[in-house]
C-alpha cells in the first residue's frame, strides 16, 4: 500500500472510532557510505528505514502510535495505539493540530539520487591516492570518506495540511595521517556536494595541510587571551549551546534565557540567525514538523534577544505564535524543537583583517570534549583544544593540549570583531550550523 492510500485508510479509521483531530506524519531516510583505508575500500553501506506517526487529540489529549507497515491492518491499528496512548497520559497542557491557511514560501527540493557504490568508489580510492602523492610523510591512518543521505517529509491532518518536502546531502571527507620522527599528527577536511562537484584536489589538500600545520605543536602558556575561533569551531560552539534557544527548555528551567526576550545577551555586532531557506542548502524546509510555515528569523539581533525558538504548545504557555521550528528527529520522535540554518551573521572583515585587529592571541582550530567539558543549561565549557598562537596579527606556532574555559552567555558579550567568511559543518537532520571567523577578548586559556 502506498502513503495516499494508508492515508485513506487511516482517515477512514479514525472516524469509524469518533476521532475528528489527527495528524499523519511520514518520513522515510535514505543513506549511503564508503570509506577507503590504504589502497582498498574498507565498508560500504546502504539502508533505507522510515514510517508514518499517527497523532490524535482524544478526551483533551494528544495520543501518539507509529508504524513502519503501511497496510490496511496497520491503518487500523495506528489510530486504536494512538487512542489509548492518549489514555495514559496525565499531562494536562492544552494540545494543538495546526490549521491550514499559512502562507508558505517555496523551498528547494532536493531531488539528486544518491550516488551508487560504483561512483563512490573511484572517488574514495582516488582521494587515497593524490593523499599518497601530497606529501611523503602521509602514513597509515589515512582514510577517506563519501556519504549522502536523502529524507522525504509528508504531514497531512484533518484541519486539511497537506504537505511534502524533500532534503539531502552529499559529502566527502578525507581524514590524512602524516609520521615525522616516529610521531603521528592527523587533520581532516570535508566538502559538501554533489559528488561530481566536489574538487578532490583541494578536499586532499586541505586534510594534509591541517595535518601538516600540527606538526611541531608545543603547549601554550596559561594566561587569558583574546580567541579568535575559526568558523567550524565556531559553529561547533553554537551547536553545542543551541538547546538555551529552545522555548521548552526555557520553560522546563534548562536555560538562562528566561525573561530575557527583548533584553540585551550579546555585543551589538551579533546577530543570530535561523533561516529555513538558506540560498544553496540542501537541507531547505517551507514548514515544521506541526505543519507551521517555517520563516527566517534573527534569533539574536544587534545584541538583542528576538525571540526564543517555539512549537505551538511552547508557544501557546506565552500566549504567542509558533515561530515554526517544531522538530521530529524521525517519524516516531515526539515533537520537540530544533533551528535550521543557525548561523552568526557575516561582518565585513576577512579573516587576515580579524586577526590584525587583534595583533597578540590564540587562533582556535580544534575542540573536543564538549558533551563532557559544556553545561548548556549553564552555559559553562572548558573544551581541549589546539591551534595556533597568533602573534604580531599573524598565525605563529601551532600549540596544542591547552583547555579554553568561559561561559556562552559571557562570550557572546565578548565578541570584538567578525569576519565575512561565513562557512556551514554537515547538516544533521534539519539543521545545519555556520559561522565565520570570531574574535572574543578576555578567555581564559590553560596550558602549561
Amino acid at each position: 500500500m502506498n502513503y495516499a492510500s494508508f492515508k485513506e485508510a487511516v482517515a477512514a479509521a479514525a472516524a469509524e472510532h469518533g476521532i475528528s483531530d489527527y495528524e499523519l506524519y511520514y518520513m522515510e531516510d535514505q543513506s549511503v557510505s564508503i570509506s577507503a583505508f590504504k589502497t582498498e575500500i574498507e565498508n560500504f553501506s546502504s539502508s533505507v528505514s522510515g514510517g508514518v506517526c499517527f497523532r490524535c487529540i482524544a478526551d483533551g489529549k494528544m495520543g501518539y502510535a507509529a508504524t513502519e507497515l503501511l497496510d490496511e491492518e496497520q491503518a487500523r491499528e495506528i489510530v486504536i495505539r494512538a487512542v489509548e496512548n492518549a489514555r495514559t497520559i496525565e499531562n494536562t497542557d492544552p494540545v494543538f493540530l495546526h490549521n491550514a491557511g499559512d502562507s508558505y514560501r517555496e523551498a528547494s527540493s532536493y531531488e539528486a539520487p544518491l550516488p551508487t557504490a560504483e561512483q563512490m568508489i573511484p572517488f574514495v580510492l582516488d582521494c587515497q591516492r593524490k593523499a599518497q602523492d601530497a606529501d611523503s610523510r602521509v602514513s597509515e591512518g589515512t582514510q577517506s570518506q563519501f556519504f549522502a543521505g536523502r529524507t522525504v517529509v509528508r504531514l497531512s491532518n484533518s484541519n486539511g495540511l497537506d504537505l511534502q518536502n524533500v532534503t539531502g546531502f552529499q559529502c566527502g571527507l578525507v581524514e590524512a595521517v602524516l609520521e615525522e620522527n616516529g610521531e603521528k599528527y592527523s587533520g581532516y577536511d570535508y566538502r559538501v556536494g554533489d559528488l561530481a562537484q566536489i574538487s578532490r584536489k583541494e578536499l586532499v589538500a586541505g586534510a594534509v595541510k591541517r595535518a601538516a600545520g600540527t606538526i611541531g605543536a608545543e603547549t601554550i602558556s596559561t594566561d587569558r587571551y583574546t580567541v579568535v575561533f575559526d568558523p567550524e569551531v565556531m559553529a561547533d560552539l553554537l551547536a553545542i549551546f543551541c538547546p538555551v534557544f529552545s522555548a521548552d527548555n526555557v520553560q522546563k528551567g534548562l536555560s538562562l534565557l528566561k525573561g530575557k526576550e527583548g533584553e540585551v545577551i550579546a555585543a551589538p555586532g551579533v546577530t543570530l540567525v535561523d533561516d529555513p531557506l538558506y540560498p544553496g542548502c540542501t537541507v531547505q524546509t517551507s514548514f515544521d514538523a506541526e505543519g507551521v510555515a517555517a520563516y527566517t528569523k534573527n534569533v539574536i539581533e544587534n545584541g538583542v534577544l528576538n525571540t526564543l525558538l517555539y512549537n505551538l504548545k511552547t508557544a501557546a504557555k506565552e500566549g504567542k505564535k509558533s515561530t515554526g521550528n517544531a522538530y521530529k528527529g524521525s517519524y516516531a520522535s515526539n515533537v520537540s524543537i530544533a533551528p535550521y540554518s543557525f548561523y552568526l551573521k557575516p561582518g565585513e572583515l576577512s579573516r587576515e583583517e580579524v586577526l590584525s585587529k587583534v595583533g597578540k592571541g590564540v587562533y582556535i582550530t580544534e575542540i573536543n570534549g564538549g558533551h563532557a567539558g559544556a553545561n548548556a543549561v549553564t552555559g559553562d565549557f572548558s573544551l581541549q583544544s589546539a591551534g595556533f598562537l597568533i602573534e604580531d596579527g599573524k598565525l605563529g606556532k601551532p600549540v596544542k593540549n591547552f583547555t579554553v574555559a568561559d561561559n556562552f552567555f559571557s562570550l557572546l558579550k565578548k565578541i570584538r570583531w567578525i569576519g565575512k567568511d561565513l562557512s556551514f559543518g554537515i547538516p544533521s537532520g534539519f539543521t545545519v550550523f555556520g559561522a565565520p571567523t570570531v574574535a572574543v577578548e578576555d578567555l581564559s586559556v590553560a596550558g602549561k
